[in-house]
């Protein structure tokens, strides 16, 4: 497993190993003692899957309280993670990466720190590890487009919630 600090506080990259042979590949998406070996001391008690097609960009969200491990299982998406934790020596600073079903580059979120996602692919399956269970009252949103923040995603219109059209903070 590859690990990598980011420009962002608490923001970490991981790289598992792939073993791949004639009949395919094999990866190992998660193993405890693997992330805390690097400092993850989180305990995650919840998985999400969303699947989505071209050109849907979901978020940017967050709350203050929950550590995300995200992933994408299936095609290609464009992750954009924003620090808006008070305090931080990063808050403000955005970075992206692009995860794909063969890179399976996996991104640590902090709490505090929004993610969001646009997708690339015809179709993508993104993946979370979450440390604490979902609660819609603790979220924040931020407009993916908010030119405070100065995010830069490769797409003019893409296709949103009610909840991402209308986001502010």
């Amino acid at each position: 497993m590859n690990v990598e600090a980011t420009t962002i506080e608490g923001v970490i990259t991981f790289t598992p190993g792939i073993f791949e042979d004639h009949r395919g590949y094999y990866v190992e998406t998660f193993n405890q003692r693997d992330y805390e070996a690097a400092g993850v001391t989180a305990a995650f008690v919840q998985d999400d899957i969303s699947v989505s097609r071209k050109g849907v960009l979901r978020g940017l969200h967050g709350d203050q309280k929950t550590w995300k491990l995200v992933s994408c299982l299936m095609g290609e998406i464009y992750l954009a993670v924003l620090d808006c934790r008070n305090g931080s020596a990063t808050k403000g600073a955005w970075q992206a990466f692009t995860i794909t079903d063969r890179n399976r580059l996996q991104v640590l979120v902090p709490p505090g720190v929004a993610n969001g996602h646009l997708v690339l692919s015809d179709r993508a399956m993104f993946h979370y590890k979450q440390s604490e269970y979902y609660d819609p009252g603790s979220q924040f949103t931020v407009r993916w487009n908010d030119p405070s923040h100065g995010i830069w995603w490769p797409v003019e219109t893409p296709m949103l919630s009610n909840r991402d059209r209308g986001a502010g903070a």
